[in-house]
């Protein structure tokens, strides 16, 4: 293979993948479905990062990329997959414009001295190191790779153009290295922050205390206000900001799923054509014919490689008579019947080498098999190669001249441990079949394969079976029934009030309304109901208590009615409720408490008071998670607190699972474990240097990031074009 279809080869995995993928692992974006306008709203810009735009037409390409990239690794690109792409890339131009950012300000660069010695030096990426390594020396020749590179360079535009690319990547990788050390370097313990936490770590104290959870009083008896949320979220105004606006609804689902009689029309038709699968002479035609979602394989498969869920019942069924109709679980609703045709004592394992002469090969662009040469002239091929192999020229060079399957070409053309059924039935058959050394040609859908069995392992029953099966689908009824629901319920119901007491009546039914909180106007899915960019739309194109006409979503008709719309800034009380109303009623719960323990003068009183017993604590430490105390924060530090020694603490202290009454008995501290101070900064700024790079060599880099958006100025404008 040449240097630059090398490089083309790296830079297709490579070329959409954000510059900092060895910094920063980004969790992607719920993918989402759908896509309007690209050039709507008199705007090409996408959005944009601290004044840098994101023009659409660029952005663009870089999802076509992705897309493409995704295909080509197997990945199934529908809707959802789209929007995981564009969700990836703009995450892409958001890290790279802030690392771009930070490199500028901190004069992070990488001369071509720096560029020629990654290329052709002793560390060079491994792509090259496997072209130029001497197999002799097992040395890399950087002299040939440079050689080769300066041809490329004086080839054609699109070679030059992949080169700079790779190149470009290589700097940039090479730059977050650079950044990433820069900042694993930065890990500081000063010396008294380690005496004190060694200080610390030796107090211990022996308490008494009574504690009154908060679950002593009802939830239901203590109210929280709106206006009361109101004020702890403006006291507390940089917890409760949001960069953009979110909007919750609530909905019914009126299901769509196959009912019970959907079911039983599926496997009476099963049963009528029985007879016809019993006599049938040519399986794949039969299956095909009759819309089988289990198509033939007309191979060997032994026990142990079998995966229905209904093998044992299966395989139990003489040869030649069918078994079924059953429910098979490894589909999803789907009923079946099987036909043991034959069975053979086969090994269970292989190992295999192989040429590929392609007659098609999958686009990687729709997945679907291409054209690629005619049968004629592929036939022609493998003959001239096995004929070569049997005069005994070498398999892996002949591999490296001839074969077109990239999954072996690499590895001399080997497959280790295939297992019965993982291969295409022809190239099955012939491997376990055949014993170990045999070599010749055998046709598969994908071409014709010069085929040698190297080893076989264990012995047991493999069975060739076919399958007919059908799906369990809706029928026109039960789809119409629930789509007529739905537009019924949504047409009775013109807002929040009406839509709620509709919803009500439907209870009885078995449908209960739910909600789905903080939908962002980007995302294509919704918690709990499923994807659906559409849908997200219409509760954007929405106002407050508008009711959204009904949707499909996965088996079900949706009807929702926006409930809440947060604007970008501080949380309403609204959007804040399920954080602030546990804080404020356990505020209010406390102060019934103490108004309820009333002065405090000893614990046995106290305890009295409340019915609580007095739990004393021998050895209270200071680092928390003490029985008893768990990490009651001011319970420990007011235990700790030298005013409190030898008395009972005068206020009740309000903790995060009750009130607590403390009397502090006595207070002092273990003795020094010894250790050098010295050598304990030392560890720790290690361990955290290296805990530091091991997380960003896994991609586990978010925390980073973050600081870094939450004082950037972006915009982001994909859901007016996706």
């Amino acid at each position: 293979m040449s240097v630059i279809q090398s490089i083309r080869d790296k830079y297709a995995r490579i070329a959409v993948i954000a510059i900092a993928v060895s910094l920063v692992g980004f969790i992607l974006m719920d993918a989402f479905t759908g896509r309007s306008n690209l050039f709507g709203g008199g705007s090409n810009v996408v959005g944009s990062i601290n004044g840098k735009k994101i023009k659409t037409a660029e952005f663009d390409e870089k999802v076509k990329a992705r897309e493409e990239q995704s295909r080509q690794q197997g990945y199934d690109m529908g809707d959802a997959g789209r929007q995981d792409a564009i969700a990836a890339v703009w995450n892409q131009e958001v890290t790279q414009t802030l690392l771009e950012d930070q490199y500028e300000k901190l004069g992070i660069q990488v001369s071509d001295k720096e560029i020629n010695d990654i290329l052709f030096g002793t560390n060079p990426p491994a792509d090259l190191k496997q072209r130029f390594t001497d197999s002799a020396t097992s040395r890399y020749n950087g002299a040939a790779a440079q050689a080769q590179i300066n041809q490329i360079k004086k080839g054609s535009a699109e070679e030059r153009e992949q080169l700079a690319q790779y190149v470009s990547y290589l700097r940039d990788q090479r730059r977050t290295e650079k950044y990433t050390s820069l900042l694993a370097n930065t890990f500081y313990f000063p010396k008294w922050m380690i005496e004190k936490q060694n200080a610390d770590n030796n107090l211990i104290a022996k308490v008494a205390f009574v504690a009154v959870p908060y679950g002593t009083i009802s939830d239901s008896a203590v109210k929280v206000t709106d206006s009361e949320i109101s004020d702890y979220v403006n006291a507390h105004r940089s917890d409760f900001e949001q960069k953009e606006e979110t909007r919750s609804i609530s909905y019914v689902a009126f299901s769509a799923t196959p009912t019970a009689a959907d079911s039983a029309a599926v496997q009476q038709t099963l049963l009528k054509l029985k007879p016809a699968f019993d006599s049938a002479r040519n399986y794949e035609n039969f299956l095909a014919q009759n819309n089988s979602v289990m198509p033939f394989y007309n191979g060997y498969i032994s026990r142990s490689a079998m995966r229905q869920p209904n093998k044992e019942a299966i395989l139990s069924a003489p040869v030649g008579v069918t078994y079924g109709p059953y429910l098979d679980g490894s589909q999803n609703a789907v009923y079946a019947m099987s036909r043991i045709l034959d069975v053979k004592q086969l090994p269970d394992t292989a190992k295999v080498r192989h040429i590929l002469i392609s007659t098609y090969q999958r686009n990687p662009q729709n997945g679907q098999m291409v054209p690629v040469r005619d049968d004629a002239s592929a036939k022609k091929i493998a003959d001239s190669v096995l004929g070569l192999v049997r005069a005994g020229q070498s398999f892996d060079s002949l591999v490296t001249r001839f074969s077109e399957d990239p999954g072996s070409k690499e590895k001399g053309g080997v497959y280790e441990n295939v297992f019965t059924g993982q291969m295409y039935a022809p190239f099955n058959d012939f491997l376990f079949t055949n014993p170990v050394g045999t070599v010749d040609v055998v046709k598969t859908e994908m071409g014709y394969h010069v085929m040698e069995v190297l080893a076989h392992k264990g012995s047991s029953p493999a069975y060739k079976i076919a399958y007919f099966a059908r799906p369990i689908e809706a029928s026109d009824e039960t789809e119409n029934a629930a789509s007529t629901a739905a537009s019924q319920f949504a047409a009775n119901s013109k807002d929040i009030e009406s839509f709620r007491a509709n919803a009500a009546k439907l209870q009885s039914k078995g449908i209960r309304p739910m909600t789905a909180t903080d939908i962002k106007e980007s995302e294509y899915q919704v918690s709990g109901i499923g994807a659906s960019r559409s849908f997200v739309r219409s509760i954007y194109s929405a106002d407050k208590g508008d009711v959204i006409a009904p949707e499909r979503i996965g088996e079900a008709y949706i009807v929702a009615v926006v409930t809440d719309i947060n604007k970008a800034g501080v949380q309403s009380a609204t959007a804040a409720r399920t954080v602030v109303e546990p804080i404020l009623r356990n505020k209010k719960k406390a102060e019934r408490i103490k108004q309820n323990l009333g002065p405090i003068t000893t614990l046995e009183a106290a305890a009295a008071k409340v019915g609580q017993p007095v739990q004393p604590v021998d050895s209270l430490h200071f680092n928390g998670n003490n029985q008893g105390l768990g990490f009651e924060s001011r319970v420990i530090g007011a235990a700790f607190n030298p005013a409190n020694k030898g008395k009972v603490v005068p206020e009740a202290i309000e903790g995060q699972s009750g009130v607590f009454v403390l009397r502090v008995d006595n207070q002092s501290a273990l003795p020094d474990a010894g250790g050098s101070v010295a050598d304990q900064r030392r560890f720790l700024q290690q361990q955290a240097r290296q805990n530091f790079m091991s997380q960003m060599q896994q991609g586990q880099g978010n925390s980073l990031i973050e600081p870094l958006k939450t004082d950037a100025n972006i915009k982001d404008n994909r859901a007016k074009f996706y």
